[in-house]
């Protein structure tokens, strides 16, 4: 191999030249120096990281809490437990209980496979699954949302649905992401659920398959253009601006934008939605006790601005969801028909962990332009309208009917 002679830098040479001259024991004086402050700065890492992260940028926390009695159970399961531990899924577990013990349902662990699943949920990147939302209601695991010609609904899953078991597992005390997790996994492979509806309880095995499921979906009929977005993704932004462009090629006179079942997503999409009726406007506010730690904006490229419009809701619209709806009707652009929504006033932070893990952690608590946090009391809608399982399994919806009829249709 040929070789390139590098010139070296004035000042490297004359380090070399001053390290030549230094006697044998002021070296090992100095490697030991430079040892103990590699060992100090290991030792004290996090108190340095809260120290300097604010000039950077980034928060950290300097305390410590005593591991003791941690690892006195792990010593004791480890010397008596028949069976075989696996060390990997103990430390998942620790931190998951961790973080469960701070008591907030929306602050949660996510293992490193939990974490890629959550990831490609909200990147539009679904994958292979039964073609369900998940969501938590009061404290238990339920599909809140059938995809339509996916494979939940030909196995005869419905809305609100508990699912009791995942392959004849509890998922008593499950966040919604282990949930998924479970549920979710190769196409081609079979999951077995027990659902609960109502009295009755059946078990259901379903074949996982490809999900293609859009986050936003839109239709324009004799004027009236509908919009439903099932999640705010990474995708759904651009999908929605290429429908509004489309709905003033037909000269739309009206808009009815559903956001029921939708259990929100990136607070940003919710952001760049409202912002086609809203044209530089704030949208929502996120506070840290009485802190303001963000406000968001729209642009100004409204192009649904000042079309009528009314948007859908229910118990099940949550989140960013709601962030939609609550500036919407602060602005007095849209109505609200349905029932009163979720009431999720929290916004959540994901920071990355060791090994892939992730941390979704409540930041701060949001608040609509008019100054309301809508934390477990949602939002009321001005027109208040039922949709039974009845009104579904007639093929008739209500609370459409009645957006309509509100829009002079």
């Amino acid at each position: 191999m040929a070789e390139r002679k590098v010139k070296v830098p004035e000042h490297i040479e004359k380090y070399r030249q001053i390290h030549q001259r230094l006697s044998p024991s002021i070296k090992v004086i100095a490697a030991a120096f430079i040892a103990s402050v590699f060992y100090v700065a290991g030792m004290y890492h996090y108190q340095i990281e809260a120290a300097i992260g604010p000039v950077f940028g980034y928060r950290s926390h300097s305390g410590s809490i005593d591991l003791n009695s941690l690892q006195q159970t792990y010593n004791q399961l480890s010397a008596n437990f028949d069976g075989k531990l696996d060390t990997n899924k103990l430390i998942q577990g620790a931190n998951g209980g961790l973080v469960a013990a701070a008591g907030d349902t929306y602050t949660v662990y996510m293992s490193p496979s939990d974490s890629t699943d959550y990831n490609d949920s909200l990147s539009g990147n679904i994958g292979a699954g039964i073609g369900a939302e998940i969501g938590l209601r009061n404290g238990r695991i339920t599909i809140v949302r059938i995809l339509s010609d996916n494979a939940a609904e030909k196995a005869g899953l419905v809305a609100n649905d508990v699912v009791v078991k995942v392959n004849d597992q509890s998922t008593n005390s499950w966040s919604v992401e282990k949930a998924v997790g479970q549920i979710k996994g190769d196409e081609g492979t079979t999951v077995k659920l027990t659902i609960q509806r109502g009295d009755d309880t059946k078990d259901y095995i379903i074949t996982r398959s490809i999900i293609k499921n859009p986050s936003v979906e839109t239709n324009v009929t004799d004027g009236l253009g509908s919009i439903v977005i099932t999640r705010f993704d990474s995708e759904t932004v651009n999908l929605l601006k290429t429908a509004a462009q489309n709905f003033n090629q037909q000269s739309v006179k009206a808009i009815i934008l559903d956001l029921r079942d939708n259990g929100g997503g990136y607070v940003n999409a919710a952001t760049g939605v409202a912002g086609l009726w809203l044209d530089n406007k704030v949208v929502v506010v996120e506070r840290t006790g009485s802190t303001i730690r963000e406000t968001a904006r729209t642009g100004s490229n409204a192009l649904l601005q000042g079309i009528p419009t009314v948007v859908l809701v229910n118990g099940n619209t949550a989140s960013a969801s709601e962030i939609v709806a609550g500036a919407l009707h602060d602005y007095h652009v849209a109505k609200l028909v349905g029932k009163k929504t979720f009431g999720k006033g929290s916004v959540q932070e994901l920071i990355p962990l060791n090994g892939g893990a992730q941390l979704k952690v409540t930041i701060a608590k949001w608040y609509t332009p008019n100054g309301i946090n809508i934390a477990k009391e949602g939002i009321k809608p001005d027109v208040t309208v039922s949709l039974t399982q009845k009104d579904i399994d007639g093929g008739v919806d209500p609370q459409f009917n009645a957006a309509k009829k509100l829009l002079g249709l």
